[in-house]
């Protein structure tokens, strides 16, 4: 899934290590989200989102046309 995780992590000056400390998961799991490898629960977007401050729409939305 595109995301915009990695461009948000560096605004908030954060480390993937550090973000994945934050939110309770590995730094290759952060990795993973970022590079669209790995598409994360709910619950897991939000928790990286709170961690950014930024809303879920700004780092996961996709939009209909992404799905074709």
């Amino acid at each position: 899934m595109k995301n915009n995780l990695k461009i948000a992590r560096i605004k908030a000056d954060l480390t993937q290590q550090r973000l994945a400390e934050v939110v309770g998961i590995t730094r290759q799991t952060v990795s993973l989200i970022e590079k669209g490898k790995y598409n994360p629960s709910l619950k897991l977007c939000l928790q990286l989102c709170y961690a950014v401050n930024r809303k879920l729409d700004e780092i996961f939305w996709i939009n209909e046309e992404d799905f074709k």
